[in-house]
């Protein structure tokens, strides 16, 4: 890749559209919170998880955008609305597209300047990790809508028209 940092942003940025598009196909604000027995987190709780995650490590660790983290509340509020949960979508959005066009491959090469789970990383490294994070909670936040609402309609998630690089064959 020439440009890790854009294309990263551009992953990103799709597949927190979709877990907006995923959020807002919710048909209430209560169905995001309802439990599901087997599934530990409900589709409200991985969206105020990976909106904190986002804006945490690239918005503020990367960025400098001044975000405080609250981890232990993006795991035990409830009943967040889902124009709410929206927005903090949008503003993690933001915050990565805001962050990523500004790091250098020097910084991509350097390890992250926080340690995660006791272990030091490169910060290219992390990040892909992050990509993959979003990926597999967005799978996840589908499978709860769906189980919730009883509707195995999709809202596209994932689409590969939607990466940076697509352009039509015919």
């Amino acid at each position: 890749m020439t440009d890790l940092p854009s294309h990263l942003g551009a992953i990103l940025a799709r597949d927190l559209a979709a877990l907006r598009r995923e959020i807002e196909a919710y048909p209430d604000d209560a169905l995001p919170w309802r439990e599901v027995p087997g599934l530990t987190n409900p589709g409200g709780t991985l969206a105020l998880h990976v909106a904190g995650n986002l804006q945490h490590y690239v918005g503020h660790v990367l960025g400098g955008s001044g975000y405080v983290r609250d981890r232990p509340a993006e795991f035990a509020r409830r009943g967040v609305p889902r124009s709410e949960l929206v927005a903090e979508l949008d503003r993690a959005r933001a915050a990565v597209l805001a962050a990523l066009p500004r790091l250098t491959p020097a910084t991509l090469g350097a390890p992250f300047p926080e340690a995660l789970a006791g272990h030091r990383f490169r910060t290219d490294d992390l990040l892909l990790h992050l990509a993959t994070h979003l990926a597999y909670h967005l799978g996840q936040v589908d499978y709860h809508r769906r189980a919730v609402t009883g509707s195995p309609s999709t809202i596209g998630a994932m689409a590969l028209p939607e990466l940076a690089s697509a352009s039509p064959t015919g």
